[in-house]
């Protein structure tokens, strides 16, 4: 063993036999490994939320919408142009779609809506949504057997209204439809055929999905759509793909990213994963400050056996090496700890879902964790760094003594 490192470890221990180490290093080593703790924890929630939702997102929704540039009466000869835009890099599948702002009724409720009108086949290619019935069936939707077309509901939009499977609802558009008595509410009616549950509460609580055909009967429109909706091969490709696709569709087309139709969400998680970090480095500072003082103590404690290790001939570099060994001891262990506390803490939060959330404030369930290694990896780094830099200030005090200045009158 190096000497610095003997010597080191010996002013670590506690005086008395009963305990491994002194009060004051075990202070110092605790605020260390509270503070990555802490940093971990809070990093992995951010990452939690950000992986969390942007699966609800994907899952449920498609990777680049393709939108009229100024909204008309929707895109009519879509098919030629769907099949120009298959074959680009990273597309794997393409849908038509057609939005619409509803009031959907039940005998006795009413709720604003958005109806979707899909082609079974191409939405399945593109989302998940279709994927997530938990209560009636998809077949029921393609091939209705009641006296009215067939519509999903969200699951929350179908609580808000008192719908169940089966239940006969009234979908209103506001446009109307023009009659020789002037403009008329229109009226459709459809059959609940199956209840989804995505996870998002946006989506569970708005939305409804129907056959195309019958969004195109129930908004009053011919055979258009207002949406091209794409699926890639990979998340991070939207952005250049969406280019690639204005290049093709023409500048009376605009294009929106997953990340774009949620710029909201995904702002201030970025920004929250910014403060976070500073908040819960400043802790990290205080736990610094701690070994620091304890540094400090020693030194005005040991200058006797400082002067006395220096008259036997120890250089003013292994006397500063001590000192800078029981900062790093401090911290690595500290930081060790803080490490395990960390990820075990999210990791039982996450199995166990401790911590429930508002939906309708946060759009998801529960508090997520999402510890990454690398994020893990750079808080224990950070905090073994900031551990050796405050030893300089007392291992040069130390290092400084003057051994006859202290032993004169010994």
């Amino acid at each position: 063993m190096r000497f610095e490192l003997f010597v080191a470890l010996r002013y670590l221990r506690a005086k008395r036999r009963g305990g491994l180490f002194s009060s004051v290093t075990v202070i110092s080593m605790t605020g260390v490994a509270a503070g990555v703790a802490a940093l971990i924890i809070a990093m992995a929630i951010n990452n939690g939320f950000h992986s969390q939702i942007t699966s609800l997102l994907v899952d449920s929704s498609s990777h680049i919408t393709l939108v009229e540039e100024t909204p008309g009466f929707g895109i009519e000869d879509y098919e030629p142009l769907m099949e120009k835009l298959t074959g680009l890099e990273h597309i794997q599948a393409v849908a038509p779609a057609l939005y619409g702002e509803m009031m959907i009724t039940t005998p006795s409720r009413a709720k604003g809506c958005v109806l979707k009108g899909v082609d079974p086949q191409a939405e399945r290619d593109v989302s998940k949504l279709l994927e997530q019935i938990v209560n009636g069936s998809l077949e029921a939707l393609e091939r209705p057997t009641g006296e009215y077309p067939g519509i999903l509901l969200g699951w929350r939009l179908a609580d808000s209204i008192g719908a169940r499977v089966s239940t006969v609802v009234n979908v209103i558009s506001p446009q109307g439809e023009m009659t020789p008595l002037g403009p008329l509410a229109a009226i459709k009616r459809f059959q609940v055929v199956g209840i989804f549950d995505t996870g998002f509460f946006q989506i569970d609580d708005q939305w409804s999905v129907c056959l195309l055909r019958e969004a195109q009967r129930a908004l009053s429109l011919p055979d258009v759509i207002n949406s091209i909706e794409f699926r890639l091969d990979q998340n991070d490709a939207a952005a250049d793909t969406a280019s690639a696709i204005r290049a093709v569709a023409g500048t009376s087309f605009k294009t929106m990213t997953w990340m774009e139709r949620n710029p909201v969400i995904f702002n201030t998680l970025k920004v929250e994963k910014l403060v976070t970090a500073l908040i819960i480095g400043i802790i990290m500072l205080v736990a610094a400050l701690n070994i620091l003082t304890s540094l400090v103590m020693i030194v005005v404690q040991k200058t006797k056996d400082i002067a006395i290790l220096k008259s036997f001939g120890a250089r003013q570099e292994q006397i500063r090496g001590i000192f800078v060994w029981q900062g790093v001891i401090i911290g690595s262990i500290g930081t060790t700890i803080g490490f395990v506390l960390g990820h075990v803490t999210c990791w039982l939060c996450e199995r166990y879902r401790f911590i429930r959330l508002d939906e309708e404030a946060y759009g998801v369930e529960y508090l997520p964790f999402d510890p990454q290694v690398l994020d893990g990896i750079v808080v224990a780094l950070a905090a073994v760094a900031i551990s050796f830099l405050v030893t300089i200030y007392p291992s040069r005090d130390a290092a400084r003594i003057a051994p006859a200045e202290v032993l004169r009158y010994e």
